[in-house]
């Protein structure tokens, strides 16, 4: 078996002469041929799967993978269905990801210094299953993705409904309204702001790396690709390195990304 310019053959030869039985001759041959034939066919398709061609106008294709049924190359809702409201001012539609945690990890800790002001309900949007295409999801975040804030400010004539998306955007706006002794966010001209505000958005800029890139190549997508793992891979090791030297004794942060101090960047 070899590649000789550019085309694979398979080459098998038996001397009769060396096989006293055709019955062990034949299944020998036979089993030769199906082992080069099978090697033949697994090149040729590596080949041609490599010939894949950029198409100047890109056609959707349905795939397998965990988010093919969800995924689409168009916004808006799919179907009509009003996002739940509860009780209190604060109403959270998040799901138990990377960044939707991030929100209720700020919001628990909202409450245990400025208490039941910053109360809220929550409610499950499973990604999995669409619930982020329905018409209520999508009036609260045009871009689909948890997690999702609706402030209905009670006492405020006429009636206040701010939404909020973007994990970033979510934790400022709760630090800004509710964090009045800077606890989690520096004030204005605190130098410890623009760090806090800087290391935010490497956190938001980086996380599509990991999730987006490394993630889903890695895990979700139902062609390993070495290049596109192999380039993810390094993106991520290289982020995470720049968070090692950085929390590291000897460097700029630590214990916490702005020092002594736990901000929303962590």
């Amino acid at each position: 078996f070899k590649r000789d310019t550019g085309q694979f053959r398979c080459s098998i030869s038996i001397m009769s002469t060396t096989l006293s039985h055709t019955k062990i001759k034949d299944e020998i041959f036979l089993a030769v041929a199906l082992v080069g034939l099978g090697m033949t066919i697994g090149s040729l398709l590596t080949r041609y799967k490599a010939k894949y061609k950029v198409p100047k106008v890109w056609k959707e294709s349905q795939g397998k993978s965990a988010f093919s049924s969800t995924n689409r190359p168009t916004a808006g809702a799919t179907f009509t269905k009003p996002l739940p409201r509860g009780k209190h001012a604060l109403q959270l539609y998040s799901l138990g990801t990377p960044n939707g945690v991030k929100v209720t990890t700020l919001l628990e800790e909202l409450i245990l210094i400025y208490g039941p002001a910053v109360e809220y309900d929550a409610f499950l949007i499973n990604i999995y299953q669409g619930d982020q295409f329905s018409s209520g999801f999508v009036k609260a975040n045009p871009n689909s993705k948890i997690p999702v804030l609706v402030h209905y400010e009670n006492g405020v004539e006429p009636p206040k409904i701010t939404r909020v998306f973007e994990t970033s955007a979510i934790m400022l706006y709760l630090c800004e309204k509710f964090d009045t002794k800077h606890v989690f966010l520096p004030p204005v001209g605190d130098p410890l702001r623009a760090e806090c505000l800087s290391w935010l958005m490497f956190t938001h800029g980086s996380a599509p790396y990991l999730g987006g890139g490394f993630g889903h190549f890695f895990s979700y997508a139902e062609e390993k690709i070495p290049y596109a793992i192999n380039r993810y891979s390094m993106e991520t090791k290289r982020q995470l390195d720049v968070l090692d030297k950085h929390l590291s004794p000897s460097g700029a942060g630590a214990p916490y990304l702005c020092g002594a101090k736990l901000t929303i960047a962590d």
